[in-house]
């Protein structure tokens, strides 16, 4: 073994943590949006966990977070606007990301 196999290696195994983690964090990120979101449609108890894991699930229909997006955008219709929903995205995120690291 090399300098440089230890380095790559290092490099790789640094790769899948951080992927790993951010797809923990976006998952999680999701289902606080959704637990969010169903508080805002008066939604609670199993029907509002119900709402969160489709908010999660919406998130699978393509790459990138405009899905989620778009779901939100358009099961908050006239209760949130876009910009709050964006602001709410941003905001959990940080916070998905600072429990999934805490939990570690």
């Amino acid at each position: 073994m090399t300098t440089f196999d230890d380095r790559e290696r290092g490099y790789e195994a640094k790769f899948a943590h951080d992927a790993e983690l951010n797809f923990k964090a976006e998952a999680r990120r999701n289902r606080l949006l959704g637990e969010w979101a169903a508080e805002v449609l008066g939604k609670s108890g199993d029907e509002a966990r119900a709402y969160a894991l489709e908010v999660v699930s919406a998130d699978f229909d393509e790459p990138g977070e405009e899905d989620v997006f778009r779901k939100l955008h358009a099961d908050l219709a006239g209760k949130v606007d876009e910009a709050a929903i964006r602001a709410r995205m941003a905001e959990l995120r940080l916070e998905a990301r600072r429990q999934i690291v805490e939990e570690s």
